[in-house]
């Protein structure tokens, strides 16, 4: 008969991790399957339409409808890189994932999250042109620089999240297999590595006050000089019309943002006053609440998306 393992006991480099979902929930997470099960089928079926949408609408090929195709595209990544082992996990119960798969997820999540918050400062630049130089708009912001800016952002989330997984590859020994967590959140898997951490801790640190930190003032100056420009028209039709133009962006920024602040707080400072599992819920909403909402939100609040989709389905209700 075998020891159990001594509680200082550590483990060369595992081969697998061992999922366990939210902690101290046990049988009753599955129920959580019906809160993320109809959000992630939520973010597929309305990215994807909008994806369609914006594709096959000639009136749409635009640089405001191009930043919507990036946001959405990113919302379906985004997604898709949690939401299948969180289902699974929650369903089924604890499941291994790979070593390898498990360094892949973290960079993939981290990477799109901060995809995502830059392409959100990139339509906030792109209204505060539109509404206060609307004459130079066309000239200003092009096809072309709406495909540059999206590939500048996608080279810098690559720089910045590549040294997640090495810094935490450089370790050999772990305390431990299980991750008490729904994916591999980078602090997640640095909680359970035998060594010295500092270097992980400061640079999550650092990187998520940056990047969150710069694109949240250049918004907020984008929408300064929004206002600005909106106060100076002359009646209160024209500036509730511009306000308008925005709006849809003020609501994603807030469905973003709002969450992903709160789990941040909570993790970093309510770490022994805030339940584990309320950790864990925390930051798998804040990860599938903004893809769920968005397409909801421009659905419901852009007239040239929504009058596409009332031809699109009006089209086919005529052919039954």
């Amino acid at each position: 008969m075998t020891e159990a393992p001594q509680p200082n006991a550590t483990f060369s480099r595992p081969a697998f991790f061992i999922m366990t979902g939210i902690p101290g929930l046990r049988g009753a997470q599955a129920w959580l399957t019906l809160v993320f099960g109809p959000a992630y089928l939520l973010s597929l079926l309305g990215n994807g339409a909008l994806l369609a949408v914006v594709q096959t609408a000639s009136t749409l090929q635009q640089p405001m409808f191009l930043l919507l195709a990036t946001l959405a595209a990113t919302d379906l990544s985004l997604a898709t890189s949690i939401a299948p082992g969180l289902l699974a996990v929650l369903w089924l119960g604890p499941r291994p994932v790979p070593y390898a798969a498990c360094l892949a997820q973290m960079f993939f999540v981290h990477a799109l999250t901060a995809v995502e918050s830059g392409v959100l400062l990139a339509m906030a630049c792109d209204r505060a042109v539109a509404v206060g130089r609307p004459l130079h708009y066309p000239i200003l912001v092009t096809k072309a620089r709406v495909g540059y800016a999206a590939l500048a952002l996608a080279v810098k989330a690559v720089a910045i999240v590549v040294p997640f997984p090495l810094l935490v590859a450089r370790f050999e020994h772990f305390q431990a297999q299980t991750i008490d967590h729904a994916y591999c959140a980078h602090m997640a898997v640095v909680e359970l590595v035998v060594g010295n951490t500092r270097a992980n801790n400061l640079y999550g640190l650092v990187l998520s006050l940056a990047v969150s930190g710069i694109d949240i003032l250049g918004i907020t100056g984008s929408y300064g000089l929004i206002a600005h420009a909106v106060l100076r028209l002359p009646t209160r039709e024209a500036r509730a019309k511009a306000f308008g133009t925005c709006s849809s962006h003020i609501c994603v920024i807030l469905a973003f943002y709002v969450p992903g602040l709160f789990s941040y707080l909570t993790h970093r400072f309510g770490r022994h006053t805030v339940p584990k599992p309320v950790h864990v819920l925390l930051s798998n909403t804040y990860l599938l609440l903004p893809p769920a909402l968005n397409p909801l939100i421009y659905g419901a609040r852009t007239k040239q998306i929504r009058d596409r989709l009332l031809e699109i389905f009006t089209f086919k209700k005529s052919q039954f």
